[in-house]
C-alpha cells in the first residue's frame, strides 16, 4: 500500500510539474497574442484543471491498460508477412506511416463521437466550453478520451506498425500519441496566429476553433494534426474570419462531478 501511495504521489507531482510548464508556455502567449480577450482564470478554469488531473492520472493509465490487452489479441489477426514488412521499415518511414494511420483512426473516432448519439453524450462535455483556450484540451470525459485514443491506436496495431512489448514500433506509437496530446494543447490555444500554406498541412488554432463553433459548422475539422483527412472526407471548413460563438445548445452542469455523471443520466 505504501508503495502504491508513493507511486501515486509521484504521478501527481509529475502532472503538477507539467501543468506548471504548460502554464509558463501558454499563458504569456495567450496574453500577448489572444484571438479573443478573456481572463486567464476564465469560467470553468477550475473545472478544466480538474479534468487535467483526472485524465493525466486515471485516463492515460486506462488507455494504456486497455491497449496492452487489445494488442495481444490483435497480434493473432495480423499476418506474419505484414509483420515482417512493417518490421523492416526504417525509422524515417515508420514514423510518418504511424502518424498517418493513427490520425486516420482518430479522425473517425472523433467524427463518430459527433454522429453517434451515445458517444456525443460524452463528447459534448468537451464542446460545452464557451471560452476556449489551451486548457480546454483536457476538458473531456474519460470515456470520450478512451474511445478516441483507442480508435487512433487500434489500426496501428492491426497493420502491424506496433506490436505488444517494447520495440521500435511500440515506441513510435507511444511517441506519436504523446505528440498528438501536446499538439492538442496548441490547437486549442487562444491565439490569433495564422500560418498560411502550413494550415493545409497541419492543424492550427484557427483550424480547430471552427470545430468548437456553436453554429452549423461545428461538425467540421475533426483532424487533430492532419487536416487533409477533413479535405478527403468532406469535413473541412476554414474561412478567414473566426467563429462567432463557442459551446453547445444543451445546458451543461457547472460542477465537475455533475458533468462526469451527466452522460449516464436519462
Amino acid at each position: 500500500m505504501d508503495m502504491l501511495l508513493r507511486a501515486f504521489a509521484v504521478d501527481v507531482a509529475r502532472a503538477a510539474v507539467w501543468f506548471f510548464l504548460l502554464c509558463i508556455v501558454f499563458v504569456p502567449l495567450e496574453r500577448g497574442f489572444a484571438e479573443r480577450r478573456q481572463p486567464v482564470l476564465r469560467r470553468q478554469f477550475a473545472v478544466d484543471t480538474g479534468y487535467y488531473f483526472i485524465n493525466s492520472l486515471v485516463t492515460v493509465g486506462a488507455v494504456a491498460s486497455l491497449m496492452a490487452l487489445l494488442a495481444v489479441g490483435l497480434r493473432w489477426l495480423v499476418p506474419d508477412a505484414l509483420l515482417a514488412a512493417t518490421a523492416s521499415l526504417k525509422l524515417w518511414a515508420l514514423i510518418p506511416a504511424t502518424l498517418l494511420v493513427s490520425e486516420f483512426g482518430s479522425y473517425w473516432g472523433h467524427r463518430w463521437s459527433h454522429e453517434i448519439p451515445v458517444l456525443w453524450r460524452f463528447h459534448s462535455i468537451h464542446h460545452s466550453a464557451e471560452q476556449v483556450d489551451w486548457l480546454t484540451n483536457t476538458r473531456g470525459h474519460p470515456v470520450d478520451i478512451v474511445v478516441t485514443r483507442l480508435c487512433g491506436l487500434l489500426p496501428v496495431y492491426l497493420l502491424g506498425l506496433a506490436q505488444p512489448g517494447i520495440g521500435a514500433g511500440s515506441l513510435v506509437a507511444a511517441l506519436v500519441t504523446v505528440f498528438a496530446i501536446f499538439w492538442g494543447f496548441f490547437i486549442h490555444a487562444n491565439l490569433k496566429w495564422r500560418f498560411g500554406w502550413l494550415e493545409a498541412v497541419i492543424a492550427t488554432p484557427a483550424f480547430h476553433r471552427w470545430h468548437h463553433t456553436n453554429d452549423t459548422h461545428r461538425d467540421h475539422n475533426y483532424a487533430a494534426t492532419l487536416p487533409f483527412y477533413d479535405r478527403l472526407f468532406g469535413s473541412l471548413h476554414l474561412p478567414d474570419n473566426p467563429p462567432p460563438v463557442y459551446g453547445i445548445d444543451a445546458p451543461m452542469p457547472t460542477g465537475l462531478l455533475a458533468q462526469l455523471l451527466r452522460p449516464f443520466s436519462r
